[in-house]
């Protein structure tokens, strides 16, 4: 993963992966992303920079959410393995992967799953969707889920020195 990390993301010396593994869970490959779960991450840190800098509420808490689905992508695709081909199965949200996936990130599965109507509706320029108080709390909410993951799958963040 070195040579493929992402700027700003490096692997942690010694941690395992749970790639490669016989037992890893296994997704429908329609289902799982087509980026690295390095490219996935730095893509979630600009969404999170994104929106600490964006100023209507409802846009924040979008670009916060959808900052959590790429780090939430990121873990599907590191821990999952493409299904044998078949049938496609019927499409599911990336919080019902993650919780099927990795257990552990339920409750985080969980409380993101419930804002995707709010997400949905702020994205769709409804006014007064979310106030600036849940936008801020789901901004945190998304920096410290995007850590996780990254600690989980053995990357550290080296923010960017100020110039």
């Amino acid at each position: 993963m070195a040579s493929t990390a992402a700027p700003g993301l490096t692997p942690v010396p010694g941690h395992a992966s749970a790639t490669g593994r016989a037992d890893t869970p296994t997704v429908p490959a329609h289902m799982l992303p087509h980026r690295s779960p390095a490219q996935l991450l730095a893509i979630a840190r600009q969404g999170l920079a994104e929106a600490a800098h964006t100023t209507p509420d409802g846009l924040r808490y979008a670009a916060a959410h959808l900052a959590a689905l790429r780090a939430a992508a990121a873990l599907l695709a590191a821990r999952a393995r493409p299904a044998a081909s078949g049938r496609r199965t019927r499409a599911t949200s990336v919080w019902s992967l993650l919780a099927m996936i990795a257990p552990e990130f339920g409750d985080w599965a969980g409380y993101f799953a419930l804002g995707a109507g709010k997400r949905a509706a702020a994205e769709a320029g409804i006014p007064h969707v979310v106030s600036a108080h849940e936008a801020d709390d789901l901004l945190r909410a998304a920096e410290q889920f995007v850590t996780v993951a990254e600690s989980s799958l053995g990357v550290s963040y080296q923010p960017p020195l100020a110039a």
